[in-house]
Order: C-alpha cells, then sequence, then structure tokens
C-alpha cells in the first residue's frame, strides 16, 4: 500500500476517479459515503456478531463452570480475583489500547509506513506501569487476601500473587489485541479474543476443577490462555507493520504528545469501564462477604454476555469510525451508528427482556444457592435495556477523538455506583449492588449519549430504531407472557416462551416487508468492491487529525 493513494480533501472535487483508486480516494456526497460505509460496518458487523456469540457461549460455559467446581464461596474468591487482574490491567493499559485504535486508522501501515512508531509509544509506559503494580501487588498480597477474599477458605496469598504477577502479560496483550484490530482484518481479531481466550479459559478451569486442584489452579488456567493470546498477537501484527523488516521504531516527538493528549484521559475512564462490574464484586466481597459477592458475579456473567453483541459490533466499527471522524465525515458515522445500534437493540433486547422475566431460571442453572439472585437479575437486565439503547455512544466519542468528555460519562456514572454501593450493599447484598450499579449504568450512558450528538451535530436516532424497538419489546412480551402464564417463572415457562419466540421469529420471516429487510442486509454483507483493509493508509494531510 501506499500513503498518498488520496488527493487532499477538495483538491479534484467534481473529477472523475480511476476505477482502480480506492473508492475512498475523493470526498463522495454525503448519502453515498453513508451507503458505503454502512455496506462495510454491515459486513464487519457481522463478523463480529458471530465471534460475539461464539465468545458469549462460553463465556457462560466458564461461569458455570466456576459456580459448579468452586460453589457461592469459592465462586465470589475466583470472581473477586478475577476482578484484581481486570481493573489493575485497566489501570495499568493507561488508555493505550484505545489510543491505538484511534491512532493506527490514521496511519500508514508497512515498511515504509509510519504505524510502527505508535507501538513504543503506546507499549513502553503501560508496561512499565504493570510492572510496577505487579510488584507491589505481589508484596502486598498477604494484607490484601484477608480483605479481598475473607471466609472464602482458600489460600488467598498465593490467589492474588499469582493474579498480581500475570498483570503485566494482561496489559501487554490487551494492547497487541488492539493493534491486531487496526492492522489485520476482524477475522484475526476474532480468532484470538473471541475464540482462543473464551474457549481455552473453561477448558482449562475445568481440568483443573476436576483435577481438585483448588482456586490457584483454577485462576492459573484462566491466566494461562492471556499468554498464548499476547504470542498470537505478536505474531500477528509483526507482518502488517513490518516489524523485523526495516519499519522504524524510533517514534518522534509529536508522537507522545499526539498520543497521550488522548490517551492519558482515557485511562481513567478505561479503568471504569472494564472495571464496571468488577468494581461492584469487590465491594460486595468487602461489605457483605463472599457468598454475595459470588452471587453478584454469577449475576454479572449473564448480564456481560448479553452485552456481547454490542461489544462485537463495536470493536468491529471503532477503526472505521476513527477513519470517518477524522476525516470530518460526520454523517457517514452517524449512519453507521444508526444501523448498529439497530442490529444490536433487535439482538440484545430480547436477551435482556427474557433475563428480566425469568432470572430464577437463568440463574438456576449454576445450582440452587444463587436463586438468591432473582432481583439483583431483574434490576440489571433492565438497566441494560438503556444501555443498549443508546448504542455504541462511548465509542462516537473515543474515535473522535474527545476522550475528555467520555471521562466526564464514565466518572459520572462511577460516582453513582459507588455512592449507591456503600449505602445499600452492607444491607440488602448483592441486590443493593444491583441497584448502585443499574443506577451508574443509566448515568454514564445517558450522559455520554448527550455528549456524542454534541460532538458529532448529526441525529443518532431514527424512526427505524423506533421501530425496532417497539417490536422487539412487544414480540418478546407475547412469549415471555405465554411462558409465564404456562411454566412459570421457571425453567419450563422459559422453555415455552423461547419456543413460542422461535415460531414468532419463522412466522415473521414470511412476511414480504421482513423477506426484503433480510435481502437488503445480506447484499450489504456479501458487498461488492469497497471493502477496504482494516488498516488504510492516509495521506499526510489527514494524518493524525
Amino acid at each position: 500500500m501506499t500513503a498518498a493513494t488520496r488527493p487532499p480533501a477538495g483538491a479534484d472535487e467534481g473529477r472523475s476517479t480511476p476505477a482502480s483508486v480506492e473508492a475512498e480516494a475523493t470526498p463522495s456526497p454525503a448519502g453515498d459515503a453513508g451507503s458505503a460505509e454502512t455496506r462495510r460496518s454491515a459486513r464487519s458487523g457481522v463478523a463480529g456478531l458471530l465471534g460475539a456469540a461464539t465468545s458469549g457461549l462460553f463465556g457462560f460455559v466458564l461461569a458455570v463452570v466456576i459456580t459448579r467446581g468452586y460453589g457461592t464461596v469459592g465462586a465470589g474468591a475466583f470472581f473477586a480475583a478475577i476482578g484484581v487482574v481486570t481493573v489493575a490491567t485497566a489501570i495499568c493499559t493507561l488508555g493505550a489500547e484505545t489510543g491505538l485504535m484511534w491512532a493506527l486508522p490514521r496511519r500508514s501501515v508497512g515498511v515504509r509506513g509510519d504505524a510502527a512508531r505508535v507501538l513504543p509509544v503506546a507499549l513502553i509506559p503501560p508496561l512499565l506501569t504493570g510492572l510496577l503494580v505487579a510488584g507491589v501487588g505481589v508484596l502486598a498480597a498477604d494484607t490484601l487476601a484477608p480483605r479481598l477474599l475473607r471466609g472464602s477458605g482458600a489460600n488467598g496469598d498465593a490467589l492474588l500473587t499469582v493474579t498480581f504477577a500475570a498483570v503485566p502479560v494482561v496489559v501487554a496483550m490487551t494492547l497487541l489485541l488492539a493493534a491486531l484490530r487496526c492492522v489485520r482484518p476482524i477475522r484475526a481479531y476474532v480468532g484470538v479474543q473471541f475464540l482462543l481466550l473464551p474457549v481455552a479459559r473453561p477448558v482449562l478451569v475445568g481440568a483443573a476443577a476436576l483435577a481438585g486442584g483448588g482456586l490457584l489452579a483454577g485462576m492459573t488456567g484462566w491466566l494461562v490462555p492471556a499468554a498464548l493470546a499476547l504470542l498470537a498477537c505478536l505474531t500477528l501484527v509483526a507482518g502488517p507493520l513490518g516489524l523485523g523488516r526495516g519499519a522504524t521504531l524510533r517514534p518522534r516527538r509529536a508522537d507522545w504528545s499526539t498520543f497521550w493528549r488522548f490517551a492519558l484521559p482515557r485511562a481513567a475512564s478505561a479503568a471504569i469501564d472494564a472495571g464496571s462490574m468488577w468494581v461492584g464484586v469487590l465491594l460486595t466481597s468487602v461489605l457483605a462477604g463472599p457468598a454475595d459477592a459470588g452471587v453478584f458475579g454469577a449475576v454479572g456473567r449473564y448480564v456481560l454476555a448479553g452485552q456481547l453483541a454490542m461489544q462485537g459490533l463495536r470493536v468491529a466499527v471503532s477503526p472505521q469510525l476513527s477513519r470517518l471522524l477524522g476525516r470530518g465525515e460526520r454523517a457517514a458515522a452517524a449512519a453507521v451508528h444508526r444501523q448498529l445500534t439497530t442490529w444490536g437493540l433487535v439482538l440484545s433486547w430480547p436477551v435482556y427482556l427474557l433475563l428480566a422475566v425469568f432470572a430464577l431460571a437463568f440463574l438456576q442453572l449454576f445450582g440452587p444457592e444463587f436463586a438468591a439472585g432473582v432481583p439483583a437479575m431483574t434490576v440489571l437486565a433492565l438497566a441494560m435495556l438503556v444501555n443498549t439503547g443508546v448504542g455504541n455512544v462511548q465509542s462516537l466519542l473515543l474515535m473522535g477523538g474527545r476522550s475528555g468528555l467520555h471521562l466526564v460519562a464514565t466518572v459520572a456514572g462511577l460516582t453513582v455506583t459507588v455512592s449507591l454501593g456503600l449505602w445499600l450493599i452492607p444491607r440488602y447484598g448483592a441486590t443493593g449492588a444491583a441497584v448502585a450499579w443499574a443506577a451508574g449504568i443509566a448515568t454514564e450512558n445517558l450522559t455520554a449519549a448527550g455528549f456524542a450528538r454534541s460532538v458529532v451535530r448529526e441525529p443518532l436516532f431514527d424512526a427505524a430504531m423506533v421501530r425496532a424497538a417497539a417490536t422487539t419489546i412487544a414480540g418478546v412480551g407475547v412469549a415471555a407472557g405465554a411462558g409465564v402464564l404456562v411454566g412459570g417463572r421457571g425453567l419450563p415457562g422459559l422453555a415455552v416462551a423461547l419456543v413460542v419466540l422461535l415460531a414468532g421469529c419463522v412466522g415473521m420471516l414470511t412476511l414480504p416487508r421482513v423477506r426484503a429487510a433480510v435481502r437488503g442486509t445480506m447484499r450489504q454483507i456479501r458487498g461488492g468492491n469497497d471493502a477496504a483493509p482494516a488498516a488504510e493508509p492516509t495521506s499526510a494531510s489527514t494524518r493524525g487529525r
């Protein structure tokens, strides 16, 4: 690829472009640009959704393995340890993973490109921070274990020692995954993030539990796939970036300032985003005990599994949004956002509505002792309707370079979560933690949606989204009502609801309008020749904006 296939904006307006030049070579009318970009986002979005579905399935399997293998108390300690490494990693990355997603699509790759110069800028400070946190954590493990894992009966010192020692590895993996998404087609990212990690973890943790290895062996099984993913990412990013083939890794002074002006405000919000559930687990463990933390952690696994559709869509199109917003193509970026929000709503709302109505049925799969989490599940499932309903507004802020506004939204959500949690958790346990987290979710997402609208200055919602929401609520409501009437809120009622919902979906496919919409979506997915590489070269005129 060359770095100068597109003339500066406005240089050739009104002049035809040779067919050999990429579709983005010259600015196009807003409607055509929006159509091309939504076709591209449709193809990437489907790949992300398939990967997210697989990850969600095996994430559920992992939750079953942990809860069945270690019980409420052991699961509470296990989830607390996962929370420690998740929050520590999010803090140590310093926002650099989002910085890479923002910066790399605006640079050129290859031996002569300038994308490789970003790697030392993005990797060195987080890795040094990770080593520091790991060292302090290992030394303080014996002091922290009684507070975080009290009453678990586990060898807490050793468990936290292994957890903190793995932080630098998980930090490096997280950063290289972000680079991988930008320099390779999305299927490479899906293979590592949504297949390797979620498939390997339940296998290794389950093997440890069956062998009677205890929590320490189980946590080791959870961490080992991160090292495998790190090696896979190193191998996959080396070629496109020209590493080992002469690409320069020496950054310029401007590279440091440009990158970290964006990334540092993201550092705090990234820690909050990644640790949103785990903050609740840790607070519950400290304030109410490991048993309540285990119940809340099990509930949270379902809630996060329902969010995987939005996550798959977000990672699929974030580099695309960065490129569009970097070139000032706000209308096309808004069109991509509206399309993927509609998809996410249709795919996620049925999950959350069923979780709210049939919470008992889902939690019974973990064991009868987890039935205490029914109120928490219902509260959080309803709160997630807000989260998925506004779409990936956080991505619009971040890929538009407005990490400061994103930080304001996440701090607002965290403040509400922690304040209510300190008040409610000691009295209500897992249910109090759920109410606090639900209030934080609503606060953060509504604040971010308002900011995103002011930044993009294009409509982020349309009539199609309203129709999709109304249709989804009506359809799932009928199915859930039938299930409750016939079989109650347990597993029989859930089975009836799923059968009715499946029959309704099949029936809708007989409607001409629905079939036409499906055909249109399939044409978008198959696409034409406008697909772009994962990381496009950009001209010097647009680089770094």
